[in-house]
């Protein structure tokens, strides 16, 4: 048994489920894994193991409590060992959005769910816990650099010049007051099909919530759009027009220019962000099996700088990453 098994034995000794059939549930993107322990009389837990120092476990126990108050469907805490990164928690069950659209569920009804709990949470005067991070142009910028540091060397075969760079991130940092003239609110920031269950409960609560350990603070636009601009998935032709106007009869009040001014930038940002990421996950890390969504993301990407507001950035891809060289990175 390596230390590493030896501090879970531990833990889970000290949980009362040393005697649990454990399996591999999962694995992400990130260095956390996560494993289904299920005792001889049929109850279940999930174990999450996040090893230090590359995770930290303390941002999701803080939002997932957090997420609890305000009534919605966060997996509850059954133990915990912040310092080794385990945590051992309720177990939501299999049926995760994406495991549902495949096998043919109501695609609408679970995406109106979805955005009922967004609307929900987007109306609530304490969405925003205190001490949490901002999503401050620092760290959008950080993120859009993704694509000029990883994607553009793999498909260009250098690295993206320092003055191409800067012009880039100027680019994107005059966008961004534009993307804030909407109500800043909590955001998960992963909201998407993956991690999103549909569980056997009333209302809101039907609406089971995972993998929320990054949230900040930000604009009500990006959760909705994360969601409805799915990486990994097309949504049925209307259903992103049905489910955006859905939203906004719930959050009453917005202004529309502005909500679609600031979706159009935070969605190809975060598309900019995801083929960079994607990229890095290959070369980086060694999963290759991101870069088939690439195609995809593109396609999103490209959709989002026909608002308008989007054009200084669409120059700048137009010329530098011209629509010829948008290709898969090689593995």
């Amino acid at each position: 048994m390596n230390s590493r098994e030896a501090l879970i034995h531990a833990f889970l000794t000290r949980a009362g489920w040393s005697g649990a059939a454990r399996g591999r549930l999962a694995g992400d993107a990130s260095f956390r894994h996560y494993d289904r322990l299920e005792k001889a009389d049929g109850s279940r837990a999930v174990l999450m193991d996040a090893p230090p120092p590359k995770e930290d476990v303390r941002p999701f126990v803080r939002m997932a409590m957090h997420l609890q108050r305000l009534g919605y469907a966060a997996p509850q805490l059954l133990a915990l060992d912040m310092e080794a990164g385990l945590l051992l928690l309720e177990d939501l069950g299999d049926d995760t959005y994406t495991r549902l659209l495949a096998r043919g569920h109501d695609e609408e009804a679970l995406y109106a769910l979805a955005i009922d709990v967004l609307a929900d949470l987007h109306r609530q005067m304490d969405a925003v816990p205190p001490a949490l991070p901002a999503y401050d142009d620092e760290r959008l910028l950080a993120e859009a650099a993704l694509l000029t540091d990883w994607y553009m060397p793999a498909v260009l075969g250098c690295d993206t010049a320092a003055a191409i760079r800067t012009d880039y991130l100027a680019r994107w940092r005059a966008l961004f007051p534009r993307a804030r003239q909407v109500p800043e609110t909590l955001v998960l920031r992963d909201f998407h099909v993956d991690n999103l269950l549909l569980l056997p409960r009333e209302g809101l609560q039907a609406c089971g919530l995972l993998d929320f350990q990054d949230a900040v603070g930000g604009p009500l636009t990006y959760d909705p759009m994360s969601l409805l601009e799915d990486a990994r998935r097309n949504l049925a032709p209307g259903l992103v027009e049905r489910m955006k106007a859905r939203y906004l009869e719930r959050v009453p009040g917005l202004d529309p220019d502005a909500f679609a001014a600031s979706w159009a930038i935070l969605a190809a940002q975060r598309h900019a962000k995801v083929i960079g990421i994607f990229t890095r996950l290959c070369k980086r890390d060694g999963k290759s099996a991101y870069l088939g969504h690439i195609p995809h993301v593109w396609r999103l990407l490209e959709a989002s700088l026909a608002h308008p507001e989007l054009a200084p950035i669409k120059d700048w891809l137009d010329r530098h990453l011209p629509a010829d060289r948008r290709t898969v990175p090689a593995a």
